[in-house]
């Protein structure tokens, strides 16, 4: 009886162990890997840390030329001290001062054109004539009656000299003389209004009026322009209405000539356009053969200088952050290292940055910033 107990109660035994056994998961198998693969590599992680560690102090200069040749290489510039200009850049456009579209003071059909386009003018010279005839024959009639009442205001006056006649006759002879003279100074004034002449001196630009057409008031007939008296036309925005000043210095690029020119500011307007919110700034040009009004030019107004600051440039300021970054090079021991700093910006102008946070004699990496860390070993 008890071995048949026995035999029955280890039989039960087995059941339950072989049971537990089946009840272990695959995925209870995966993380008591993951767990024993973890604690073998934190140990081998630690083993090799040991073993450098080791090296290290049984080589140093072993361990000295492997941190070398993980060191990044770098360019560097010393800082120093330099003059620096504040500036606006903007579009502007070329016009002359003396740029003149001629138009009739009168109504008329064109009798004669008297110049050409490219002809060299002078101030007064006649450019177009509109018919006048009738007018012409007015004056001539006129004058043949003024010659009349000149002949006898010279004999009243005669007369009254001698106190012969009496004072009326004299003055009535006299008033006609001079009505006559007034309407003759009239008639030669409408007769001038059908001549058009030029105002200045300079060249024939266009030439629109032709013989036999007729020409009202105000329609144009003839172009003049000087081109030796041009100017830049510039708006500029309205945060500037209280820092550019005329006699500012003027640095102006003119991509159709491929010319750089220096000039000065001429003029500064005092109105603000509602629409673009900007005033006009005009610069006074000098003479080029080449220029011509409505070429366009880019112009940079410089409205304050240092003399002496410290510039990077500009590429070399990273935004990381929101703060301004610029790495420079330092020696720690034997080791040269980046290190961060952090800067102000206070202006850019021709692809330098003004900044505060550097000093004199700092070395800006200028190649090989990008992907920079602070206290990263680099190679000069």
């Amino acid at each position: 009886m008890k071995s048949n107990l026995y035999t029955s109660l280890s039989a039960l035994t087995l059941a339950v162990v072989m049971m537990a056994c089946s009840a272990t998961t695959p995925e209870d198998d995966k993380q008591s890997r993951l767990d024993k693969l973890k604690t073998e590599k934190a140990n081998i992680d630690k083993e090799i840390k040991n073993l450098e560690a080791e090296i290290a102090k049984a080589t140093p200069d072993s361990a000295k030329a492997t941190n070398k040749a993980k060191a990044k290489e770098v360019a560097v510039t010393d800082l120093a001290p330099r003059s620096f200009n504040h500036y606006v850049q903007t579009q502007a456009s070329v016009d002359a001062e003396d740029n003149v579209m001629l138009g009739a003071k009168t109504m008329g059909v064109v009798t004669a054109v008297y110049v050409n386009e490219g002809q060299q003018v002078s101030k007064g010279q006649a450019l177009v004539q509109l018919d006048n005839s009738v007018i012409r024959q007015n004056i001539e009639a006129m004058k043949s009656q003024y010659e009349l009442t000149v002949a006898i205001y010279n004999r009243q006056k005669n007369l009254w000299d001698q106190k012969i006649g009496t004072e009326v006759q004299y003055l009535q002879a006299k008033t006609n003389m001079e009505n006559l003279e007034k309407q003759i100074k009239s008639l030669e004034e409408q007769s001038a209004m059908s001549r058009i002449t030029s105002p200045i001196s300079g060249t024939v630009d266009q030439v629109i009026a032709k013989v036999g057409e007729n020409l009202a008031p105000g329609m144009p007939a003839v172009r003049v322009m000087n081109t030796s008296n041009l100017k830049l036309i510039a708006n500029v925005s309205e945060a500037y209405v209280t820092t550019i000043q005329k006699g500012n210095d003027v640095l102006i690029n003119i991509p159709e000539l491929n010319k750089e020119l220096k000039a000065k500011v001429s003029f500064v307007g005092r109105n603000i356009d509602q629409l673009s919110r900007t005033f006009s700034v005009e610069i006074k040009l000098p003479s080029l053969k080449d220029l011509r009004p409505n070429m366009t030019g880019v112009v940079k107004i410089i409205f304050h200088s240092e003399s002496s600051t410290l510039v990077v440039p500009v590429n070399v300021v990273q935004d990381i952050n929101n703060q301004k970054i610029v790495y420079v090079a330092e020696t720690n021991g034997t080791q040269s290292v980046a290190r961060k700093k952090v800067v102000t910006v206070d202006a850019v102008y021709d692809n330098l940055a003004q900044v505060q946070g550097l000093k004199a004699g700092d070395k800006i990496i200028t190649f090989g910033y990008q992907g920079l860390n602070d206290g990263q070993a680099i190679k000069l």
